[in-house]
Formats: C-alpha cells, sequence, structure tokens
C-alpha cells in the first residue's frame, strides 16, 4: 500500500519508569538508560509518565535533570504531568530550572481534573482546602502565565540586603512556547489551541462524535488546529502503543502478541461513565506497523509520534523495542534519525 500519510518528522517515545519497591533506583536508573540510548539512536524526544501512590516515576522533573546531564541533544518531556496534584507557581520554578540545565530541551505536557482516587488522597494533599481546590484549565492558564514570565506579585526590588523579582526565577526564554497539553476530548483540544499550546494527543480518549478511535484522534487534530493561532502548523504529537518485532525473539514475539491480546477487549466499545476509547496495541514487524498508521486517518494529519512502551516488559525487551523504531519502523515511515 502507498502511504498515505506525510513522512514522519519527529520520533519520540514515552515510558512509565516502571520500578521495585525494594530496588527504586534499579527502575530510574533502568529509564535513564533508555533516555541515553534513544539519543544515541536519534530519537529526537523522550517522553516520561507520571504516578502517584504507584511504581512508576512520581517526579519526572527531578528524573529528567538527571536526564540533561546524561544527554546532550533528545528533547525530554512530560507525558503528563496531572495539575491536580501540583502548585503552578512552584512547579513553574521546576520547569525553568530543567530548561536552563537542558539547554531549552523541555517540553512539560500537562493535564488537568481532580487527582485519581481523590476521596482516598485529598486529606493528604490539601488537607485544609481539599473541597475548594480548583481543578479546571484556569490551573493550566496560571501556570502558562508563570512560565512566560507574567508577574507571580506586585513587588520587585531590595528589600533589606536581598532582592526580588516579580516573576518566576529563573525564567527559561522560549520554554511557554514548549508547553503541552495532553487532550483527550474535543474541548480540551480546542482549550489547548486557544491558548497557543501543543497538543498530545492520547491513547485513551472520549467517545463523543464516533467510535472509531482514529476518527476520535482525527477530530482532536482538526479542532486543536482550529483554534490555534499557528493553524494548520500547530504542532500535535500522536500518542500510541506500537510494539515492533523485527529483530524480536520467538518468546518475546508471543509475550508481545499476548500483552495485545489481552489489552484488546478494552478497545471495541467505550469504556465506562466517560466513554472512554482506548487505542488497540499495534504489534508486528515494522513493515506490517507503517502499513496500518499509513491507513491511520490521525496518523495521516501528523508528522510527530511519541510511541508508548508497554507498561510491564522487561529492560531487555525496551531496549529491542527502541532498537527497532529506530532503526527498523523509523524509516518506513519517512524518519531520519537526528545527527
Amino acid at each position: 500500500m502507498p502511504p498515505t500519510s506525510r513522512p514522519l518528522r519527529k520520533l519520540g517515545f514515552l515510558t512509565i519508569g516502571l520500578f521495585d519497591e525494594q530496588n527504586p533506583r534499579a527502575g530510574h536508573e533502568s529509564t535513564l538508560d533508555l533516555i541515553e540510548l534513544g539519543e544515541q539512536l536519534g530519537f529526537d524526544s523522550a517522553w516520561v509518565r507520571h504516578r502517584h501512590l504507584q511504581y512508576g516515576i512520581s517526579s519526572p522533573i527531578a528524573l529528567l535533570a538527571a536526564a540533561t546531564q546524561r544527554t546532550h541533544r533528545i528533547e525530554l518531556g512530560t507525558a503528563v504531568i496531572p495539575l491536580g496534584w501540583e502548585n503552578p507557581l512552584r512547579l513553574a520554578e521546576d520547569l525553568a530550572t530543567v530548561d536552563l540545565l537542558s539547554g531549552g530541551r523541555l517540553n512539560p505536557g500537562v493535564s488537568v481534573g481532580p487527582p485519581r482516587r481523590y476521596d482516598r488522597v485529598k486529606e493528604a494533599l490539601y488537607p485544609n482546602t481539599a473541597e475548594s481546590e480548583d481543578f479546571s484549565y484556569e490551573r493550566v492558564r496560571r501556570l502558562l502565565d508563570f512560565v512566560r514570565g507574567e508577574r507571580a506579585t506586585d513587588f520587585s526590588g531590595l528589600e533589606g540586603f536581598e532582592v526580588f523579582s516579580d516573576r518566576v526565577q529563573p525564567h527559561s526564554p522560549g520554554l511557554g512556547s514548549r508547553m503541552w497539553y495532553g487532550g483527550g476530548s474535543l474541548n480540551s483540544a480546542q482549550w489547548a489551541g486557544e491558548q497557543g499550546m501543543n497538543l498530545l494527543i492520547s491513547s485513551v480518549v472520549k467517545a463523543e462524535e464516533s467510535e472509531d478511535f482514529a476518527q476520535i484522534q482525527l477530530s482532536h487534530v482538526h479542532a486543536f488546529r482550529s483554534t490555534h493561532p499557528n493553524g494548520d502548523r500547530a504542532r500535535v504529537s500522536q500518542g500510541l502503543v506500537v510494539i515492533p518485532t523485527d529483530s524480536a525473539t520467538p518468546s518475546q514475539r508471543a509475550k508481545y502478541e499476548s500483552y495485545a491480546a489481552s489489552r484488546t477487549p478494552r478497545t471495541t466499545s467505550p469504556q465506562g461513565p466517560a466513554r472512554l476509547m482506548f487505542a488497540p496495541d499495534i504489534v508486528g514487524t515494522s513493515t506490517e506497523i507503517a502499513e496500518r498508521l499509513h491507513a491511520h486517518a490521525a496518523f495521516q494529519e501528523i508528522d510527530e509520534v511519541a510511541f508508548a512502551l508497554p507498561f510491564t516488559f522487561e529492560h531487555e525487551d525496551y531496549l529491542q523495542i527502541l532498537t527497532d523504531m529506530a532503526t527498523k519502523l523509523g524509516p518506513e515511515l519517512g524518519w531520519r534519525p537526528a545527527a
């Protein structure tokens, strides 16, 4: 089948960074090793997920600070930081600091909404303000203002022997243009466009106007670009779970296929009251995967991806998957590794 999509310009990957409770350092080191490998293979970006009170990365900004000192070129992103757990002013300080340490490579992705399992965690997280916290888009807008250099206070200047700024310090010019929103609905896609953000289209979306996953993602791309100042040039990165098997061993291929099969039932119809649709995992040779992606309605509209690594595989599996992505799948999609 001839390609029906534009050549892939930016290839990225996403990892959740699982670790063993009894040896958490090993899991974090494994994630850093994968980011280093990604740079060596020519990936354009590496993204980390955010997990609280679980055995995945709970502090992606701290981990990416370490990654800035082990890499030189690859862009580093979060997909995504749930702002319900964050103070926007404090987060803006951390983001700017890490962006400066990276030389301008940080791509923060965020989302809004109440923290997961809020009823069970609110007393620990917001003991005095749990019922009055605002988890709306306003929380993102505040973060954007601070990152972009808007005033955080009405005072600046000398007080005693100390000098104070009226905006978040350090300030990292350019970071404001690299802020991403992780959207799963038409409304969130439109809102992100209005704010001039970039858009991460998720592998989990709401079935609002369709129950066809690719068409839902496509509708989000169109909604976002229709409100963005840059129109069709606005940046969109697509999220899917993609598992190439070109160099996999027979046992690895069997594991990958079993993993995908176990998750397939949830992809056939909307799930739960929110009518969530999950993307089918794509497993096969790079040629087979490329053919499916070229026929994917949303993939045809974008030129950036952040393919998600499966959550529960071994480090050696990730090495094989990333190597095949960069050396086999990427070229099949028209991508060229970064120098």
